[in-house]
């Protein structure tokens, strides 16, 4: 018995003709006939009582009809819970997010993608880097949202976002707070407050500093960007953060802003999925927005002086 035998069957008994079935179903009459035949054959019994010019179900006929319509009314409404899945009208999409674009930008690309597809249930996770790359290759999200990052295994990068920089953050009172930009030579030793181990945005610290030939210390490990800001406003020490995550503290003038001449802090945020995982139309769509924000910056910034980030190694971000 097939979903096809089974259309024809209800064609037929709708229409109680052979000859209408078939036209309504755009077939010819023969094959029509012919596979109602077979799938009588296969059950064991008559489903229509032929006459010259119509037919009528059979007692098993008439059983066999509620099923089949059963059937029918369950693909139909696959069918368009399909297409309702494509045209993005109902769904789910759970996204995983490092620290940083989990605090500061995912938020208003979901509360975008929502007012757009609100038939779309959309849940967030935050986590550092580490974390959400295990996710990731767990099933545990359809989408990761990292900062720049090397694919591992049963990972894919299926688009690189808009830019981030991680800006030296000093209280307003600091020495330092009227600069702007630093020399290498001034971070010489200079302690340092650092996310925990697993953070991208620590390890995108940590390689770039010692790149430049930078000798540092930790002071203090935290493991959120607001317990970071926190410390520094209570002046426990300097850090280096994103820019999306200070900008309403810069606008107000609770933190100053510093680069190092020379060692640009720079970096892309990724969106990475599993391999082995078919991309839902859901995910493109909010692929396709995150993809479309426009770089952070911070008040005084000129985006036209920055410069490219050269992503290598081991992932940076969060």
């Amino acid at each position: 018995m097939t979903l096809r035998q089974l259309e024809m069957f209800l064609a037929v008994a709708r229409a109680k003709s052979f000859t209408a079935g078939a036209e309504k179903l755009r077939l010819s009459q023969p094959t029509v006939s012919e596979q109602i035949t077979e799938l009588e054959r296969e059950l064991g019994v008559r489903l229509f009582d032929r006459a010259a010019r119509t037919v009528t179900m059979t007692e098993a006929g008439r059983l066999l009809h509620g099923h089949a319509a059963r059937v029918a009314t369950t693909l139909t409404d696959a069918r368009r819970t399909l297409d309702e899945l494509k045209g993005l009208v109902r769904g789910a999409l759970a996204i995983g997010a490092s620290t940083t674009p989990g605090t500061y930008v995912v938020p208003a690309v979901v509360a975008a993608f929502r007012e757009r597809h609100p038939g779309v249930q959309v849940s967030l996770q935050t986590a550092n880097s580490r974390v959400i790359q295990e996710r990731v290759r767990a099933n545990a999200v359809d989408l990761g949202v990292i900062g720049g990052h090397v694919v591992h295994g049963q990972e894919r990068c299926i688009a690189a976002g808009f830019l981030d920089e991680l800006l030296l953050i000093v209280p307003p009172d600091h020495a330092w707070a009227n600069r702007g930009e630093l020399a290498v030579k001034d971070l010489f030793r200079v302690p340092l407050l650092m996310r925990e181990a697993g953070s991208a945005t620590r390890q995108l610290t940590e390689r770039t500093l010692r790149a430049a030939g930078v000798k540092f210390s930790v002071a203090m490990e935290l493991d959120h960007v607001e317990m970071i800001k926190q410390a520094v406003l209570a002046g426990l020490g300097i850090a280096f953060v994103s820019v999306h995550a200070i900008r309403a503290e810069v606008a107000t003038g609770r933190l100053r802003t510093l680069r190092i001449n020379g060692v640009p802090l720079l970096r892309h945020f990724h969106v990475i999925h599993h391999e082995a995982r078919t991309l839902t139309p859901s995910g493109s769509a909010f692929v396709a927005l995150l993809a479309g924000m426009r770089p952070a910056t911070v008040p005084g910034d000129n985006p036209a002086v920055r410069r490219r980030p050269a992503e290598r190694g081991p992932a940076a971000g969060t």
